[in-house]
């Protein structure tokens, strides 16, 4: 269906590599995820879509147990090898949503933890480079400007920020828990932080942009909405639930997407992958049909944007993505 509406790229889930090696006969589980790999890779080889990242390796920087710290970072090494296999450089790290007593709050063990991973990614031949994203329900990095400070110590060319209009709104602007939806003076919270992040950020160090909306909910999320997950900030609920594509105001969209888009393409100078990262409750449903309507959804929405953004005359060399 990506292939078919016109999307050049997919991001691949770890968890969907893992249902590949999963169907295979017999074989250890290493092995078996390399070849699930190659498979992968050549399934879009075939409908000549490149593979563009493979995400999330989660829960990662900050660890408090230190063995298990060693630990992730022996599955990073593992990790580039996929990512060889799959032909992609980029490797997509989520801030940790991890409970705060198993994250520390002290900012240098994070950055130091970055450092080494990244030194992973530089030692790899080719080199694999790291796109940090701030989740707008992380435990100790929850704001770009967060991750962004975390970039900028690291100090690696090939250790960068992933900005995903999603999160970016979903923690400043956006707050499900509210009748409203809306964290209070909004609008000028978001006019502030884009005003950083143009004089702040360096598209070099800029990997990868992410693109979603979401549903102005008919009810806080709360204990009594039907998205409530006592295991899960509220943010999270609504993200896996509710996210729309650009410019779905008939499905109750209402993040300020074209805005900071404008600032990410138009200020900053971003070129490169522009992403649709779009997860909502209709992928839980085993309607065969559902893949192709995203799709469909996916490309129309990209259409809106290339309209909205003047894209479609641009001398800069953006691309679409679909992850369905």
């Amino acid at each position: 269906m990506a292939r078919k509406y016109g999307f050049q790229a997919i991001e691949l889930f770890f968890e969907d590599l893992l249902e590949v090696a999963k169907s295979m006969a017999g074989g250890d589980p290493t092995s078996n995820q390399l070849a699930a790999a190659a498979i992968v890779r050549q399934l879009c080889d075939d409908r000549k879509l490149s593979i563009l990242c493979l995400q999330p390796f989660m829960h990662y920087e900050g660890l408090v147990d230190r063995q298990l710290h060693q630990k992730r970072l022996e599955d990073a090494k593992f990790w580039v090898r996929l990512a060889h296999i799959l032909g992609t450089d980029l490797i997509l790290l989520p801030s940790s949503f991890l409970p705060p007593s198993e994250v520390s709050p002290d900012m240098d063990v994070i950055v130091q933890d970055m450092v080494e991973i990244a030194d992973v990614g530089l030692g790899a031949s080719p080199v694999i480079r790291f796109s940090y994203e701030a989740l707008c329900w992380g435990t100790r990095v929850d704001t770009w400007e967060r991750s962004w400070e975390v970039v900028q110590r690291v100090d690696r060319s090939n250790f960068g920020i992933c900005l995903d209009t999603f999160n970016i709104a979903g923690r400043i602007y956006a707050d499900p828990s509210v009748s409203s939806g809306q964290t209070e003076n909004c609008d000028e919270a978001i006019e502030a932080s884009l005003r950083g992040m143009i004089t702040s950020v360096d598209p070099r160090k800029l990997f990868l942009v992410q693109m979603a909306d979401a549903e102005k909910l008919a009810q806080p999320l709360d204990s009594s909405h039907p998205f409530y997950n006592s295991e899960q900030p509220a943010r999270m609920s609504w993200s896996r639930n509710a996210r729309l594509f650009y410019g779905e105001s008939h499905l109750g969209s209402y993040l300020p997407v074209k805005r900071i888009l404008d600032v990410i393409i138009r200020d900053i100078g971003y070129q490169g992958w522009l992403s649709f990262e779009v997860f909502n409750r209709a992928l839980l449903e085993r309607d065969e049909r559902i893949p192709e309507m995203m799709a469909r959804r996916a490309a129309q929405s990209w259409k809106l944007m290339e309209r909205d953004l003047g894209l479609e005359h641009s001398s800069m060399g953006y691309k679409a993505q679909a992850l369905l």
